[in-house]
């Protein structure tokens, strides 16, 4: 499973390298640049609003077929059946209760326009993440690891025309990014819908009220665990444009923006580890198995990374957003580098909040993320109308720092794992060589040397405090032959 795990990893890691990054910085960051900050500012506070409650498209399903299509894989065509009229139900409860909510914040004509593509781009990207579980859950992880970067792909191809074709000179429209976001969502949700269909066959479609109560009772804790999640990750931009109106708040929120995209883009490495994990995670405690050597390895190579992404940005955060964006450097920069930090704890609650979800553990789940929607919500009403987008990305970092804590504690006491000195002494070492490398660094006295030392140091120094495990590759590459 260690092997499976990894291999796979690899391959996940190698196309997302070559392709979400592209996606991030040469389409999305992009668009910002073009439109300016609080334009995007505006388009970024609706797309988090049609986050937070997403959910209801999927109440939990996607998570719970994972894990059932993992333990049962005989019963998949029979159970899409099921589920498939289920999820388009749920499609029109989603817009009924998105339109009321927009209606109550007094959302104008032009907000209701672009509310109305983002909504149905939810819904294409919830139908995809719904074929896709079936991928996962019977260990078919190249088809879904070849779907989850697909859309980004065909989106630089639509919108980089758009940006870069021949009205590249011209005023590029907000209008135009959105739409060619709903373009690449369609053709890859198509996509996963024939190949799923190649796979298990046409399930015959049913309307059960008794199977979809059932259903939906059991997935509740999941979409429960969803929904505080989403609230308290995404609720900052909407709030920070709430909080200041008018284009204060757009302004903000677009400053809040150009440093999210960038977590965003480390946080979706963390899901995909996440997709690979869970259906790993619900066989090995399905068949009383010990899941201790796979979180090693996988903690290792997760956490360590993102103490090296977050230090990295934290370091270079002038440089980095002088390369990426165009306006507003300065004033960014503060907000960059503390919700960069974030990275390290919410990559520990990916990690934990996955093996905790695999093993049924929902309800401590949906207690703890309760307590940091509470908190953060407490903390952004607080801190965002005194310091904007910089005061959110404050909360952001003191809650999911104490998530994760919490979450550690937990995992150790219920599966009765030890907390060894050498693990913490690991990371510290780390940290540590990690700053020592900038400071020598930055004597280069040049910017782009600067860089390169500390990243070619930062993989020297992930061998040498066992974050990339020499002895496990080996392995893999002995076994591959």
């Amino acid at each position: 499973m260690q092997f499976k795990f990894l291999s796979n990893l690899i391959l996940m890691v190698f196309l997302n390298l070559l392709v979400k990054p592209v996606a991030i910085f040469g389409i999305d960051a992009a668009v910002q640049n073009r439109v300016g900050v609080e334009e995007y500012g505006f388009y970024f506070a609706l797309l988090n609003f049609t986050y937070i409650f997403n959910i209801i498209l999927d109440f939990g399903i996607t998570n719970y077929n994972t894990k059932y299509v993992a333990q049962y894989p005989n019963l998949v065509k029979r159970y899409m059946g099921k589920t498939f009229p289920l999820r388009l139900f749920l499609f029109v409860v989603y817009v009924v209760f998105s339109g009321l909510l927009a209606w109550t914040f007094g959302y104008d004509g032009r907000q209701w326009y672009f509310l109305a593509i983002l909504i149905f781009n939810q819904f294409l990207i919830s139908i995809t993440f719904y074929f896709r579980s079936y991928f996962a859950g019977l260990l078919m992880f190249k088809i879904d690891i070849l779907l989850s970067v697909l859309d980004k792909l065909l989106l630089i191809l639509i919108a980089g025309w758009l940006l870069y074709g021949p009205a590249k000179n011209g005023l590029f429209q907000l209008e135009w990014f959105v739409w060619s976001q709903t373009a690449s969502f369609g053709i890859t949700a198509c996509i996963a819908f024939v190949l799923i269909i190649w796979k298990v066959g046409i399930p015959r479609l049913h309307w059960s009220p008794v199977f979809n109560w059932v259903m939906l009772r059991k997935s509740f804790p999941y979409a429960l665990l969803v929904l505080l999640m989403m609230l308290y990750q995404r609720v900052d931009a909407v709030m920070i444009e709430r909080l200041n109106p008018g284009g204060v708040g757009r302004h903000e929120a677009g400053i809040y923006a150009q440093a999210f995209r960038i977590l965003d883009a480390f946080v979706m490495f963390g899901m995909l580890f996440s997709n690979l994990l869970y259906p790993m995670f619900s066989r090995l405690i399905k068949q009383n198995e010990s899941v201790r050597e796979l979180l090693d390895s996988a903690s290792r190579l997760l956490i360590g990374f993102s103490i090296v992404g977050a230090a990295f940005c934290f370091f270079y955060a002038p440089v980095i957003l002088d390369v990426v964006y165009t306006p507003e450097i300065q004033e960014a920069v503060p907000t960059f580098q503390w919700l960069l930090l974030s990275l390290v704890p919410i990559s520990i609650i990916s990690l934990f909040g996955t093996l905790l979800t695999a093993n049924g553990s929902l309800r401590v789940l949906n207690y703890l993320s309760f307590a940091g929607l509470l908190v953060n919500v407490g903390l952004n009403l607080f801190f965002i109308p005194w310091w904007g987008a910089f005061g959110a990305s404050l909360a952001t970092l003191l809650t999911q720092s104490g998530i994760a804590v919490l979450q550690l504690i937990y995992v150790w006491k219920f599966f009765r794992l030890q907390l060894q000195i050498s693990v913490l002494l690991r990371y510290a070492g780390l940290i540590a060589w990690l700053a020592a490398t900038f400071y020598i660094a930055r004597l280069t006295g040049d910017a782009l040397k600067s860089v390169l030392l500390f990243m070619g140091s930062s993989f020297v120094g992930a061998f040498i405090f066992g974050m990339i495990q020499g002895r496990v590759l080996l392995a893999m590459l002995r076994r591959k032959a």
